[in-house]
Protein backbone atom coordinates (compact mmCIF):
# COMPACT_ATOMS: atom_id res chain seq x y z
CA UNK A 1 0.00 0.00 0.00
CA UNK A 2 0.85 4.11 -0.76
CA UNK A 3 -0.18 6.96 1.46
CA UNK A 4 -0.41 9.86 0.82
CA UNK A 5 -0.87 13.23 3.34
CA UNK A 6 -4.44 14.30 3.26
CA UNK A 7 -3.80 17.96 2.52
CA UNK A 8 -2.69 19.88 5.77
CA UNK A 9 -4.46 17.64 7.97
CA UNK A 10 -1.13 15.64 8.64
CA UNK A 11 -2.89 12.70 8.12
CA UNK A 12 -1.11 9.85 5.95
CA UNK A 13 -3.34 8.13 4.57
CA UNK A 14 -3.58 5.05 2.36
CA UNK A 15 -3.85 5.81 -1.37
CA UNK A 16 -7.05 3.13 -1.99
CA UNK A 17 -9.49 3.91 0.40
CA UNK A 18 -13.06 2.07 1.48
CA UNK A 19 -16.10 3.85 0.46
CA UNK A 20 -19.12 2.19 2.49
CA UNK A 21 -22.13 3.50 1.06
CA UNK A 22 -23.41 0.19 0.29
CA UNK A 23 -23.44 -0.76 3.42
CA UNK A 24 -26.55 1.39 4.44
CA UNK A 25 -28.38 -1.05 2.19
CA UNK A 26 -29.28 1.10 -1.45
CA UNK A 27 -26.84 -0.93 -3.65
CA UNK A 28 -28.86 -4.31 -4.04
CA UNK A 29 -27.68 -5.79 -0.83
CA UNK A 30 -28.14 -5.65 2.93
CA UNK A 31 -24.81 -6.79 4.77
CA UNK A 32 -24.63 -8.54 8.28
CA UNK A 33 -21.81 -7.29 10.35
CA UNK A 34 -20.11 -10.67 9.68
CA UNK A 35 -19.98 -9.71 6.00
CA UNK A 36 -17.84 -6.29 6.90
CA UNK A 37 -15.80 -7.38 9.52
CA UNK A 38 -14.54 -9.67 7.17
CA UNK A 39 -13.83 -6.63 4.33
CA UNK A 40 -12.82 -4.22 7.21
CA UNK A 41 -9.82 -7.27 8.58
CA UNK A 42 -9.12 -7.55 4.94
CA UNK A 43 -8.22 -4.17 3.94
CA UNK A 44 -6.70 -3.60 7.47
CA UNK A 45 -4.69 -6.52 6.71
CA UNK A 46 -3.37 -4.99 2.82
CA UNK A 47 -2.43 -1.27 4.85
CA UNK A 48 -6.47 0.48 4.15
CA UNK A 49 -6.73 2.54 6.59
CA UNK A 50 -9.60 4.73 5.20
CA UNK A 51 -13.14 4.35 5.80
CA UNK A 52 -15.70 7.06 4.21
CA UNK A 53 -19.08 6.96 5.74
CA UNK A 54 -22.51 9.11 6.35
CA UNK A 55 -25.00 9.74 8.83
CA UNK A 56 -27.47 9.13 6.21
CA UNK A 57 -26.21 5.55 4.74
CA UNK A 58 -28.71 4.12 6.05
CA UNK A 59 -30.15 5.75 9.54
CA UNK A 60 -26.09 5.77 10.48
CA UNK A 61 -26.37 1.88 9.66
CA UNK A 62 -22.85 2.13 7.93
CA UNK A 63 -21.58 3.75 10.73
CA UNK A 64 -22.78 1.34 13.00
CA UNK A 65 -21.32 -1.75 11.35
CA UNK A 66 -17.97 0.57 11.20
CA UNK A 67 -18.24 1.23 14.79
CA UNK A 68 -19.18 -2.80 15.54
CA UNK A 69 -16.10 -3.05 14.42
CA UNK A 70 -13.83 -0.68 15.94
CA UNK A 71 -14.93 -1.11 19.35
CA UNK A 72 -13.56 -4.74 18.80
CA UNK A 73 -9.99 -3.18 16.93
CA UNK A 74 -7.34 -0.52 17.68
CA UNK A 75 -8.93 2.71 17.00
CA UNK A 76 -5.80 4.71 16.15
CA UNK A 77 -5.52 2.24 13.18
CA UNK A 78 -8.41 3.69 11.18
CA UNK A 79 -8.85 7.56 9.83
CA UNK A 80 -12.77 7.75 9.95
CA UNK A 81 -14.61 9.91 7.63
CA UNK A 82 -18.17 10.67 7.91
CA UNK A 83 -20.10 13.35 6.69
CA UNK A 84 -23.71 15.56 7.81
CA UNK A 85 -26.07 17.18 6.34
CA UNK A 86 -28.65 14.42 6.11
CA UNK A 87 -30.94 12.28 7.52
CA UNK A 88 -32.02 8.81 5.93
CA UNK A 89 -36.19 8.65 5.02
CA UNK A 90 -35.67 5.42 3.26
CA UNK A 91 -34.46 4.33 0.06
CA UNK A 92 -32.38 7.04 -1.43
CA UNK A 93 -34.23 9.70 0.55
CA UNK A 94 -33.07 12.41 2.57
CA UNK A 95 -34.09 15.11 5.15
CA UNK A 96 -32.34 18.08 5.08
CA UNK A 97 -30.49 19.22 8.33
CA UNK A 98 -28.45 21.74 8.43
CA UNK A 99 -28.74 24.23 11.32
CA UNK A 100 -26.22 24.35 13.73
CA UNK A 101 -28.45 22.82 16.18
CA UNK A 102 -28.94 19.58 14.07
CA UNK A 103 -26.14 18.93 12.86
CA UNK A 104 -24.56 18.88 16.56
CA UNK A 105 -26.77 16.15 17.04
CA UNK A 106 -26.06 14.54 13.83
CA UNK A 107 -22.28 14.92 15.30
CA UNK A 108 -23.16 12.94 18.37
CA UNK A 109 -25.21 10.43 16.76
CA UNK A 110 -22.19 9.54 14.75
CA UNK A 111 -20.20 9.64 17.29
CA UNK A 112 -22.30 6.99 19.10
CA UNK A 113 -22.94 5.16 15.82
CA UNK A 114 -19.06 4.90 15.22
CA UNK A 115 -18.44 4.17 19.27
CA UNK A 116 -15.78 7.14 19.11
CA UNK A 117 -14.43 9.67 20.83
CA UNK A 118 -13.97 11.60 17.74
CA UNK A 119 -14.11 11.52 14.38
CA UNK A 120 -10.99 12.45 11.80
CA UNK A 121 -13.00 13.87 9.30
CA UNK A 122 -16.10 15.79 9.62
CA UNK A 123 -17.22 16.46 5.79
CA UNK A 124 -20.02 18.74 5.27
CA UNK A 125 -22.22 16.64 2.72
CA UNK A 126 -23.19 17.79 -0.45
CA UNK A 127 -25.10 20.82 0.37
CA UNK A 128 -25.90 24.01 -1.27
CA UNK A 129 -23.74 27.04 -1.87
CA UNK A 130 -26.62 28.81 0.79
CA UNK A 131 -26.48 25.88 3.02
CA UNK A 132 -22.76 26.06 3.30
CA UNK A 133 -22.56 29.44 3.79
CA UNK A 134 -23.41 29.44 7.27
CA UNK A 135 -21.30 31.55 10.26
CA UNK A 136 -23.43 29.38 12.90
CA UNK A 137 -22.71 26.30 11.99
CA UNK A 138 -18.93 26.60 10.59
CA UNK A 139 -18.39 28.26 14.39
CA UNK A 140 -20.03 25.58 16.10
CA UNK A 141 -18.20 22.86 14.30
CA UNK A 142 -15.12 24.78 15.17
CA UNK A 143 -15.71 24.69 18.74
CA UNK A 144 -16.13 20.75 18.56
CA UNK A 145 -12.70 20.35 16.88
CA UNK A 146 -11.66 22.45 19.73
CA UNK A 147 -13.25 20.22 22.42
CA UNK A 148 -11.64 17.10 20.66
CA UNK A 149 -15.03 15.78 19.03
CA UNK A 150 -13.43 16.10 15.35
CA UNK A 151 -9.93 16.02 14.56
CA UNK A 152 -10.52 17.41 10.53
CA UNK A 153 -13.09 18.91 8.87
CA UNK A 154 -13.72 19.07 4.88
CA UNK A 155 -16.01 19.48 2.49
CA UNK A 156 -18.18 16.10 -0.11
CA UNK A 157 -19.43 18.34 -3.17
CA UNK A 158 -22.55 17.32 -4.58
CA UNK A 159 -22.57 15.55 -7.97
CA UNK A 160 -25.14 19.03 -9.11
CA UNK A 161 -22.91 21.46 -8.04
CA UNK A 162 -19.74 22.43 -9.74
CA UNK A 163 -18.41 23.21 -6.33
CA UNK A 164 -16.31 26.29 -7.02
CA UNK A 165 -17.69 28.15 -4.47
CA UNK A 166 -17.25 25.40 -1.80
CA UNK A 167 -13.48 24.96 -2.28
CA UNK A 168 -12.48 28.55 -2.65
CA UNK A 169 -13.99 29.23 0.51
CA UNK A 170 -13.13 25.54 2.48
CA UNK A 171 -9.90 27.95 3.85
CA UNK A 172 -12.20 30.44 5.28
CA UNK A 173 -14.35 27.38 7.31
CA UNK A 174 -11.13 25.81 8.17
CA UNK A 175 -11.40 22.94 5.97
CA UNK A 176 -9.22 20.83 5.15
CA UNK A 177 -10.02 18.58 2.48
CA UNK A 178 -11.95 18.23 -0.23
CA UNK A 179 -14.31 14.76 -1.60
CA UNK A 180 -15.48 14.95 -4.93
CA UNK A 181 -16.85 12.92 -7.93
CA UNK A 182 -13.93 12.16 -10.18
CA UNK A 183 -13.72 9.09 -12.67
CA UNK A 184 -12.07 8.57 -16.13
CA UNK A 185 -15.82 9.29 -17.29
CA UNK A 186 -16.59 12.61 -15.27
CA UNK A 187 -13.06 15.07 -15.32
CA UNK A 188 -14.59 18.10 -14.34
CA UNK A 189 -12.99 18.47 -11.69
CA UNK A 190 -9.45 18.81 -13.45
CA UNK A 191 -11.46 22.44 -14.72
CA UNK A 192 -11.20 24.26 -11.43
CA UNK A 193 -11.42 21.94 -8.13
CA UNK A 194 -8.16 20.80 -8.28
CA UNK A 195 -6.34 24.01 -9.07
CA UNK A 196 -7.90 25.37 -5.89
CA UNK A 197 -7.46 22.28 -4.33
CA UNK A 198 -3.34 22.35 -5.00
CA UNK A 199 -3.28 26.48 -4.33
CA UNK A 200 -4.92 25.99 -1.03
CA UNK A 201 -3.45 22.29 -0.22
CA UNK A 202 -6.57 21.06 0.37
CA UNK A 203 -6.80 16.74 0.38
CA UNK A 204 -8.51 15.41 -2.34
CA UNK A 205 -11.10 12.27 -1.64
CA UNK A 206 -12.08 10.75 -5.08
CA UNK A 207 -15.22 9.35 -4.71
CA UNK A 208 -16.81 6.94 -7.25
CA UNK A 209 -13.75 6.40 -9.02
CA UNK A 210 -15.02 3.52 -11.04
CA UNK A 211 -17.98 5.22 -11.64
CA UNK A 212 -20.77 3.29 -9.65
CA UNK A 213 -19.18 0.58 -10.75
CA UNK A 214 -19.02 1.24 -14.67
CA UNK A 215 -15.51 1.25 -14.56
CA UNK A 216 -14.94 -2.11 -13.68
CA UNK A 217 -15.46 -3.81 -16.98
CA UNK A 218 -18.05 -5.97 -15.95
CA UNK A 219 -21.86 -4.54 -17.36
CA UNK A 220 -22.35 -4.51 -21.07
CA UNK A 221 -24.92 -0.76 -22.25
CA UNK A 222 -27.66 -3.21 -21.93
CA UNK A 223 -27.07 -4.03 -18.31
CA UNK A 224 -29.78 -4.05 -15.99
CA UNK A 225 -29.88 -3.17 -12.39
CA UNK A 226 -32.18 -4.73 -9.77
CA UNK A 227 -34.59 -2.86 -7.52
CA UNK A 228 -33.27 -2.18 -4.32
CA UNK A 229 -29.83 -1.14 -6.23
CA UNK A 230 -29.22 2.91 -6.83
CA UNK A 231 -27.46 2.27 -10.49
CA UNK A 232 -31.79 1.01 -11.42
CA UNK A 233 -32.37 4.98 -10.81
CA UNK A 234 -29.84 6.35 -13.13
CA UNK A 235 -31.21 7.39 -16.55
CA UNK A 236 -31.28 4.47 -19.06
CA UNK A 237 -30.02 6.29 -22.01
CA UNK A 238 -27.30 8.14 -19.96
CA UNK A 239 -26.24 4.80 -18.39
CA UNK A 240 -26.02 3.11 -22.15
CA UNK A 241 -24.14 6.46 -23.07
CA UNK A 242 -21.50 5.78 -20.39
CA UNK A 243 -20.91 1.89 -20.94
CA UNK A 244 -20.19 2.38 -24.35
CA UNK A 245 -17.74 4.62 -23.64
CA UNK A 246 -16.33 2.12 -21.22
CA UNK A 247 -15.67 -0.40 -23.81
CA UNK A 248 -13.76 2.31 -25.95
CA UNK A 249 -11.67 3.25 -22.85
CA UNK A 250 -11.49 -0.76 -22.42
CA UNK A 251 -10.05 -1.20 -26.13
CA UNK A 252 -7.99 1.85 -26.41
CA UNK A 253 -6.93 2.64 -22.87
CA UNK A 254 -6.28 -0.23 -20.44
CA UNK A 255 -3.34 -2.07 -20.90
CA UNK A 256 -3.92 -5.70 -21.29
CA UNK A 257 -2.21 -6.77 -17.86
CA UNK A 258 -4.06 -4.86 -15.94
CA UNK A 259 -8.21 -5.36 -14.59
CA UNK A 260 -9.93 -2.33 -15.40
CA UNK A 261 -10.88 -1.63 -11.88
CA UNK A 262 -7.53 -1.03 -10.84
CA UNK A 263 -6.70 0.70 -14.20
CA UNK A 264 -9.23 3.06 -13.04
CA UNK A 265 -8.41 3.19 -9.71
CA UNK A 266 -4.92 3.92 -10.69
CA UNK A 267 -5.91 6.56 -13.18
CA UNK A 268 -7.46 9.31 -10.84
CA UNK A 269 -4.13 8.77 -8.56
CA UNK A 270 -2.18 9.73 -11.55
CA UNK A 271 -3.48 13.41 -11.35
CA UNK A 272 -1.61 15.81 -8.64
CA UNK A 273 -4.01 16.38 -6.65
CA UNK A 274 -6.06 13.47 -5.61
CA UNK A 275 -4.44 11.88 -2.30
CA UNK A 276 -6.80 9.01 -2.14
CA UNK A 277 -9.55 7.18 -3.72
CA UNK A 278 -12.92 5.55 -1.84
CA UNK A 279 -13.84 3.01 -4.07
CA UNK A 280 -16.84 0.69 -2.36
CA UNK A 281 -16.94 -2.97 -2.21
CA UNK A 282 -19.55 -6.10 -1.49
CA UNK A 283 -17.23 -8.64 -0.86
CA UNK A 284 -13.17 -9.69 0.64
CA UNK A 285 -12.27 -10.19 -3.24
CA UNK A 286 -12.99 -6.96 -4.09
CA UNK A 287 -11.50 -5.48 -1.40
CA UNK A 288 -8.56 -7.15 -2.77
CA UNK A 289 -8.82 -5.99 -6.18
CA UNK A 290 -8.99 -2.58 -4.76
CA UNK A 291 -6.34 -2.84 -2.84
CA UNK A 292 -4.09 -4.11 -5.49
CA UNK A 293 -4.55 -1.15 -7.56
CA UNK A 294 -2.09 0.68 -5.28
CA UNK A 295 0.78 -1.38 -7.44
CA UNK A 296 -0.33 0.36 -11.02
CA UNK A 297 0.17 4.04 -9.27
CA UNK A 298 3.06 5.73 -10.75
CA UNK A 299 3.49 2.63 -13.14
CA UNK A 300 0.70 3.51 -16.24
Amino acid sequence: MKYRKLGSTGMDVSVIGLGTWQFGGEWGKDFTQVEVDAMLDKAGELGINLLDTAECYGDHLSERFIGNYLARRKRADWKVATKFGHHFEGHLLRGQLWSAADVLKQLDDSLRALQSEYIDLYQFHSGTDNEFNNDKLWSMLDRQVQAGKIRHLGVSISASNDGVFQTGSAPDVKAEAIQVVYNRLDRKPEENIFPLCIEHNLGVLARVPLASGYLSGKYKPDAVFQPGDVRANHNADTRNKQLKAVAEIAANEVPRDIPMAQWALAWCLQHAAVTSVIPGCKNVEQVISNAEAADWVGNL
